[in-house]
């Protein structure tokens, strides 16, 4: 799979998100931000993305991703302490 193909499958099963995606093969890293993940635990959101790529890692088309997952302001945080 390309990282299109797994933000393209992301973005049609969970609304509201952006989502960054590095890797190939079968070996992903995903960033997503988004109001969803407003007051879920850190396991909360990552069931969230696992269940929207659920098909595809039971499939083996996926085989490694690693989940990172922040709220709008999280992420503004994040972005802004990059640069500091």
């Amino acid at each position: 799979m390309q990282p299109s193909e797994v933000k393209a499958l992301l973005e049609s099963r969970l609304d509201g998100c952006e989502f960054h995606i590095q890797g190939e093969g079968c070996n992903f890293q995903v960033v997503a931000v988004g109001e969803a993940f407003e007051g879920l635990s850190p396991v909360k959101r990552q069931q969230m993305i696992y269940g929207a790529l659920s098909e595809e890692i039971a499939s083996g088309a996926l085989h490694a991703v690693s989940i990172k997952t922040y709220t709008p302001q999280q992420w503004q945080a994040a972005t802004d302490n990059q640069g500091a």
